[in-house]
């Protein structure tokens, strides 16, 4: 994802406005406002900070990454163990990995639409491009946060804890917040270097 041609824009909050950091920052032919200098919108260059512990230090960068992370969650989760909840309760016999290798399947394509649908509703993307867009810049978050909430899951519990025990929703939490940390800091390397990010 480090020079795809992909649309990107997160913004940062900066007083009342916000500094657009998509790579078309400043041509007219952004696809936010606040990256196109004709906009009243636009907010002027984007500086990064120089030192390598500056970089990891910005704790508005660090609560946008948390906040695009956690959409990312939202979404993959929704089809993920929406999946496993189906197959456990109509087709029990399915084989474990066949399942896990589903329900990621599933989880990547809910968090696309998912985040296509906040592109769509907070940043005013045509359907198309939210799509595009949603798949491109955040298909390796999504897939790191599959693998690791999968594979925490099936350590935890084998694949085999019903919904009926407690143990499944203690493994559940504790898949999720490493689903949660795991991509993160590329996440936040993203937004910080390339204002590219999972939203």
């Amino acid at each position: 994802m480090n020079n795809e041609t992909s649309i990107q824009h997160s913004a940062e909050h900066a007083g009342h406005g916000s500094v657009c950091m998509m790579p078309e920052h400043g041509s007219d032919a952004a696809a936010a406002e606040c990256c196109r200098p004709s906009s009243p919108k636009f907010m002027g260059p984007v500086t990064l900070p120089e030192s390598a512990d500056a970089f990891w230090a910005d704790r508005d960068t660090w609560w946008r990454a948390s906040k695009n992370t956690l959409n990312c969650l939202i979404g993959c989760m929704i089809g993920d163990f929406g999946m496993l909840f189906f197959l456990q309760i109509y087709y029990p016999e399915t084989p474990i990995f066949l399942a896990m290798a589903m329900a990621m399947a599933t989880g990547l394509v809910t968090s696309v639409i998912f985040e296509a649908l906040i592109l769509k509703t907070k940043e005013g993307f045509a359907w198309p491009e939210a799509f595009k867009v949603a798949f491109s810049m955040s298909i390796i978050s999504m897939l790191g946060m599959e693998l690791a909430a999968n594979t925490t899951d099936y350590l935890l519990t084998g694949g085999t804890a019903s919904p009926a025990e407690p143990w499944f929703w203690v493994a559940l939490g504790i898949a999720l917040v490493v689903g949660f940390l795991a991509p993160l800091p590329y996440n936040y390397y993203k937004l910080q270097k390339h204002g590219k990010a999972c939203h």
